[in-house]
């Protein structure tokens, strides 16, 4: 059995997703939960949940599309909570005293972390872990993609949802399947990754984010070492000695590998390579994604999928929410919503767009002040190493998500020390006053480009600018 401790109050004694028959999810809206939720409603779970941002007579497209899938929705007020409620599920965001907390400790009701609940949704299925601090919600939409191409008919359990999804009114961001394949998301940040034990691990990359690098050496050797077989990048030098067998690793620099990718090309929207002669053409930008693609074509031929039907699949890729999302082009400003948040993927980021306009405009809000202040010289470093002469790097103040921070760092400081290096940098403390503040060095040819992550409403902060320009 297996005993899960909330604050070392109560004790849940669940060792299996069939000794549950009706969850309750607080904090239901947040992208990780929400796909375990309509995950579980799909396999026959009666779902209910409540979030903080469900606001009694105030629209949510997060609660009307959870509530289309047959999950109920409840404001945070504890009402949500019935005798058939057998099962309470919170992520590491949720505090202990929210209502909800308090009366499933007062009714008995088991407690169970979110990630704790996704370990035992893995062991029920054949599951491929898809690990690594960036790219892993891409790899596994473009992994899950091949997969369907293929009829392996897999299931998902994602951070962001799938655009071919979404396009079916979903959340986008889970799927169940009738085949013995799951593809999950293996979250190192909050060192959830170590529970996971599934039958493929990947691991795309190890760079600095929400933990220093020896910390996360150690969790991914654990992810190894809990995986029956285990697939690297062997181009990423932090990633290459996990190597469990060099036929089944994939790289773009390493002719040793398994699966090697050469030939990258990007013009304007699109990309193409090949890998192991086979050509591959999508619609993204990035040499990241062709790393992402060629992490998920190596992994689907560990299911027998060959490159040929790996690169059809990829053809109609359609991308995922909020990565490198084109709003459309506007006056000659291509406008694109990122969700890179860590120094690496802002950099890959604003890289990724540099093909596409003779001038990139990067907008970024830092999430967490806690994160910001550990990540502020990497961010610097980073972003200043990617910005060409006539580039530009925009930041708002820190996004803030309630709690007890200490607010002693601010976007301001990194845009000071980014012009002590020279670069083009602007600070606007209110995003809405960047459409403003940004048009005059807007050009006829030139990107938008807006990252940011955590904050829900940088979706329609993106739509707004877009409208807006």
């Amino acid at each position: 059995m297996k005993c899960f401790r909330v604050n070392a109050f109560i004790c849940s004694m669940i060792s299996s997703v069939h000794e549950f028959k009706a969850p309750f999810f607080v904090g239901i809206a947040g992208s990780g939960m929400s796909a375990i939720a309509q995950y579980l409603k799909g396999t026959g779970k009666n779902v209910s949940g409540s979030d903080r941002f469900f606001i009694e007579g105030v629209y949510n497209e997060t609660k009307e599309k959870l509530e289309a899938e047959g999950i109920q929705c409840f404001v945070q007020n504890g009402e949500g909570i019935t005798p058939a409620t057998d099962l309470m599920v919170i992520s590491t965001a949720v505090e202990d005293t929210v209502i909800e907390i308090q009366k499933a400790k007062q009714l008995g009701i088991p407690i169970i972390k979110r990630s704790e609940l996704l370990a035992l949704i893995a062991e029920s299925k054949k599951t491929i872990a898809v690990g690594g601090t960036s790219g892993k919600s891409t790899t596994s939409a473009m992994l899950f993609d091949i997969m369907e191409h293929a009829g392996l008919k897999p299931s998902i359990i994602s951070g962001a949802g799938l655009v071919s999804i979404i396009k079916q009114g979903k959340i986008g961001n889970a799927k169940v399947g009738a085949g013995e394949w799951l593809v999950i998301e293996a979250d190192e940040s909050d060192g959830s990754i170590v529970q996971y034990k599934p039958e493929i691990g990947l691991l795309l990359n190890i760079d600095k984010d929400h933990k220093e690098i020896g910390t996360l050496l150690e969790i991914f050797q654990t992810f190894k070492e809990n995986s029956q077989r285990f697939v690297v990048n062997r181009s990423h030098p932090l990633a290459k000695p996990f190597s469990q067998n060099i036929k089944q690793d994939f790289s773009w620099d390493d002719n040793q590998a398994g699966y090697m990718a050469s030939g990258f090309r990007q013009e304007g929207l699109t990309i193409s390579f090949n890998i192991n002669g086979v050509p591959f053409h999508l619609n993204i930008i990035g040499k990241h994604n062709m790393e992402n693609a060629l992490a998920a074509s190596a992994i689907a031929a560990q299911l027998g999928v060959d490159l040929m039907t790996c690169s059809e699949a990829l053809k109609k890729y359609e991308g995922i929410y909020r990565r490198h999302q084109v709003l459309g082009n506007k006056k000659g400003v291509w406008v694109i919503d990122d969700f890179a948040h860590n120094p690496v993927k802002c950099a890959a980021a604003i890289e990724a767009c540099q093909p596409v306009a003779p001038k990139v405009i990067a907008w970024f809000q830092p999430h967490g002040y806690g994160p910001t202040k550990f990540l502020r010289h990497d961010f610097v470093r980073e972003i200043a190493k990617v910005l060409r002469p006539g580039d530009e790097i925009w930041m708002s103040e820190i996004f803030y998500a309630g709690g007890t921070a200490v607010k002693d760092i601010s976007a301001n400081d990194l845009i000071h020390d980014l012009k002590e290096l020279n670069k083009p940098a602007f600070f606007v403390e209110n995003r809405n006053a960047l459409p403003g503040a940004v048009r005059s060095h807007l050009t006829d040819n030139c990107v938008l480009l807006l990252m940011g992550a955590r904050d829900p409403s940088l979706e329609q902060f993106a739509k707004e600018i877009w409208n807006n320009l």
